[in-house]
């Protein structure tokens, strides 16, 4: 009786491999066809590839010394000696293969390139493994020390986008297409804690003098925010601060509305009673940090899932949601003790008392006045390290119109 053929064994249906596969394969067969060429492959490892069996032939040509051009010609020795060397790594791979690797070849001179797009996809995939890995960290509530492994995750993934960087220099062409912003969930919660926090701080206001950690973007309400600015602002100017004096500031700043009346304002800045606000705080900050791992996160492997975006465009995208950073004051959480470090006294700033030392980079940036056009100012980049500034100020919006130089047209003229 006739097998009834079952839909999942049709080989039509599963996807078509993608054009990375194809330049793996014509490198490995101009590396096959003429082995010299692998001498000249640069920053290209194994790991690049994107199946076992091509990741363990590249492996066996590397390790393998070049044979002689003339005796490669007429002989399949050097090719017989590749695929025992491949087959101690992986099943599957066979005499027929490596032919027809060498078949999918168009011109092995163009191995370069070919090593280029591997190099370009692989750069791709690390960088969407570091941004799930972000994403998952933050979201993970059963890890004891959230926020440092959270921390610890963004260090790699700015390594990852610090890699392509240097990589990938900065080439003239339009900037990626930036993906929708999801909008913040209303955590009840979080709002409750900033009220809290808001009233404590108005009550006591040194309370807010000594957290000069906490900004109003790591709210998660914007009146919110604005109040905590206008505390902090009030602060600096030594101006008696209550819920009344607030509430002046708050019409100052444009913080009164159909939804924010004085009432509700004098409302949420009632005193709370005994509460801390270092504590609440600290909760905000940790909230902050967590919530921006990981529309981080989404953004770059967003940008990861277009295969039209190249990897000097995904440095750029990764540059307009740099993921979050130790906070400078603080010294490394001790797992032991607490989850979130001590703070600075009041006297002291973020400036005074930096996480880390940034190494020197050797760039330079000359800025000018166009020479056709006053309103627009030029920037010449200058120094071994000229792509670092390259991608910040090509994130800023501004222009490149040739090798390391860049146009900004201002409006404030």
């Amino acid at each position: 009786m006739p097998r009834t053929p079952d839909p999942e064994d049709d080989l039509d249906s599963l996807p078509p491999p993608p054009p990375v596969f194809h330049a793996e394969q014509a490198l490995l067969g101009a590396l096959l066809l003429e082995p010299h060429r692998a001498a000249n492959l640069t920053g290209i490892t194994a790991e690049a590839f994107s199946t076992a069996g091509h990741a363990a032939l590249l492996t066996a040509i590397q390790s393998l010394p070049a044979p002689d051009p003339a005796q490669h010609a007429k002989t399949t020795t050097w090719l017989n000696q590749v695929l025992t060397a491949a087959g101690e790594q992986t099943r599957g791979l066979t005499t027929a293969y490596l032919h027809h690797l060498i078949h999918c070849c168009p011109q092995p001179h163009h191995a370069p390139a070919y090593g280029r797009i591997i190099e370009a996809e692989h750069s791709r995939r690390l960088l969407r493994a570091a941004a799930q890995r972000l994403v998952q960290t933050a979201l993970d509530t059963t890890l004891p020390q959230r926020a440092a492994t959270t921390l610890a995750e963004a260090d790699t993934l700015t390594t990852v986008v610090d890699g392509i960087a240097t990589r990938f220099p900065p080439h003239p062409g339009s900037l990626p297409r930036t993906p929708a912003t999801p909008d913040p969930a209303h955590d009840e919660k979080a709002v409750g804690e900033e009220q809290v926090l808001l009233a404590a701080a108005t009550a006591r206001p040194a309370s807010a003098e000594r957290m000069r950690w906490l900004n109003p973007g790591d709210f998660t309400h914007p009146l919110h925010a604005g109040l905590w600015h206008c505390l902090t602002t009030m602060n600096k100017r030594g101006t008696p601060i209550d819920p009344v004096t607030v509430l002046w500031e708050a019409q100052h700043h444009r913080l009164l509305d159909e939804r924010a009346d004085p009432s509700h304002l004098l409302g949420i800045l009632a005193d709370p009673g005994g509460c801390d606000p270092q504590y609440l705080g600290e909760r905000i900050l940790q909230r902050s940090l967590l919530t921006t791992a990981h529309h981080t996160g989404r953004h770059i492997e967003t940008l990861t899932d277009d295969p039209a975006t190249t990897p000097y465009q995904l440095v750029i995208g990764s540059a307009h949601r740099r993921p979050p950073h130790r906070p400078p004051y603080a010294a490394p959480a001790d797992p032991s003790t607490h989850a979130w470090p001590d703070h600075v006294g009041p006297a002291t700033s973020r400036r005074e008392q930096p996480f880390v030392t940034t190494p020197s980079v050797d760039a330079h940036v000359r800025l000018d006045t166009h020479p056709t056009h006053p309103s627009a100012v030029t920037a010449t980049l200058t120094g071994a390290q000229a792509h670092i500034p390259h991608v910040g100020l090509e994130a800023a919006d501004w222009h490149v119109t040739a090798n390391n130089m860049l146009v900004l047209a201002r409006i404030d003229s």
